[in-house]
């Protein structure tokens, strides 16, 4: 049986707000008891370790890292890299807890259009967390010069331009 409980209040999104209880026998219980310590870690720590994929740890660290980056650009890039390196089967899974970090408006669409970008790269439905987020007010450019963004209104990829934002390269490109 499973169950939880969730606490509320003023607490940030990324604290421990909620609990999980399940039961397991006598002989399970002291079997994750021995595989926590060995490992170093408290039960929760532990099972959460094995429950939670390296790959949506690897996302979430790379998404608050676009956060506290100025300018986002090297952070994005990173973001990219790693995205770019999942096999199909690990793009969805990395991608399904949404981002805990306070984004601006540009880096959350920005965000968000990756992944949806990827999802549909990697032929899985897109995560709802996406959908949460508004898209821009006004359109932000990969350029400055006037003379090129004709070609990024019409050859940026569409999660992109569903955003307002216009590019020419996007997951696993480099420009």
């Amino acid at each position: 049986m499973i169950e939880t409980r969730e606490q509320s209040g003023g607490m940030d999104r990324s604290a421990k707000n909620s609990q999980l209880q399940i039961r397991v026998t006598s002989a399970d219980k002291a079997a994750i008891q021995r595989a926590a310590h060995c490992a170093g870690m408290d039960m929760s720590a532990y099972v959460l370790s094995r429950v939670l994929s390296a790959n949506s740890a690897r996302f979430l660290e790379c998404v608050a890292a676009c956060a506290t980056t100025a300018p986002p650009s090297y952070a994005l890039a990173e973001l990219n890299s790693f995205l770019s390196g999942l096999a199909p089967q690990d793009f969805r899974a990395a991608v399904a807890s949404p981002p805990v970090a306070k984004l601006t408006p540009f880096v959350a669409n920005y965000v968000a259009a990756m992944v949806e970008y990827g999802c549909a790269r990697s032929g899985c439905s897109t995560p709802g967390w996406t959908r949460e987020i508004a898209p821009l007010a006004a359109p932000v450019f990969g350029t400055t010069l006037a003379s090129l963004r004709l070609h990024l209104l019409t050859h940026s990829p569409a999660p992109f331009r569903t955003r307002n934002i216009f590019i020419d390269a996007t997951l696993g490109e480099r420009v």
